[in-house]
């Protein structure tokens, strides 16, 4: 059986996600990079593979999928040895997914809000408006951890490896959570428990250092 392909840049919050899942569930990927501050994306060979050009894609055999929490919920529904990661009961599982649209529609969008014309339209100053937005969300994150030790429950999840993978780009930016006293605990357990710790922290690092390196000093006190 081929291995598994996993089309891959380490600086992009949900490729980071969508490898941390991975890791909890065991699958081992062939990694294949997308430079995406290159414009790889835009080969003709990728493109051939994925035609909405995104990263990660992933390619399992004869079948392929993109979009970093779809590639998630594929690997535990096919390869892992239990539910734990996503559960089959109706009411646990839609707290996961209302995690992970979540995740894609508020979390993880407030941050690219901040950081993508950065990256991509030379701005180097982050708005006020945008910092109170991604600070709503955060307090968000907070309620989710009020009751719970995971955010999406009282054990480990997709969920909680996909807010990872977003939460590490933000604070690898520059942005204090000190006044997110459950995310930091959080964080702490995520560096414990979640497989791949320090693979995220490095490529949450190297988005970091290219977003920061083109803003102007003190963005965010």
């Amino acid at each position: 059986m081929s291995p598994v392909k996993l089309y891959y840049f380490p600086r992009s919050g949900p490729c980071r996600g969508a490898l941390l899942a991975a890791k909890q569930v065991g699958v081992a990927f062939d990694i294949q990079m997308v430079d995406l501050l290159k414009k790889e994306q835009f080969d003709p060979e990728f493109i051939k593979i994925n035609p909405q050009h995104t990263v990660p894609t992933l390619v399992d055999g004869e079948f392929t999928l993109w979009d970093g929490h779809a590639i998630a919920m594929y690997l535990v529904n096919n390869y892992a040895k239990d539910d734990s990661l996503y559960p089959r009961d109706p009411k646990r599982r839609a707290v996961v997914d209302h995690r992970l649209l979540f995740d894609i529609g508020v979390l993880y969008a407030r941050i690219r809000d901040i950081c993508f014309p950065v990256l991509f339209r030379e701005e180097t100053e982050v708005t006020a408006d945008k910092i109170k937005s991604l600070e709503e969300a955060l307090g968000w994150v907070e309620l989710f951890l009020r009751d719970n030790l995971w955010v999406a429950g009282s054990n480990l999840t997709i969920a909680d490896t996909a807010f990872l993978a977003s939460i590490t780009s933000i604070a690898a930016v520059g942005y204090k959570l000190n006044k997110f006293t459950r995310i930091l605990d959080w964080l702490g357990r995520c560096e414990k428990e979640v497989k791949g710790w320090e693979e995220n922290r490095y490529g949450a690092a190297l988005f970091g250092e290219a977003v920061a390196s083109r803003l102007k000093p003190g963005q965010f006190m």
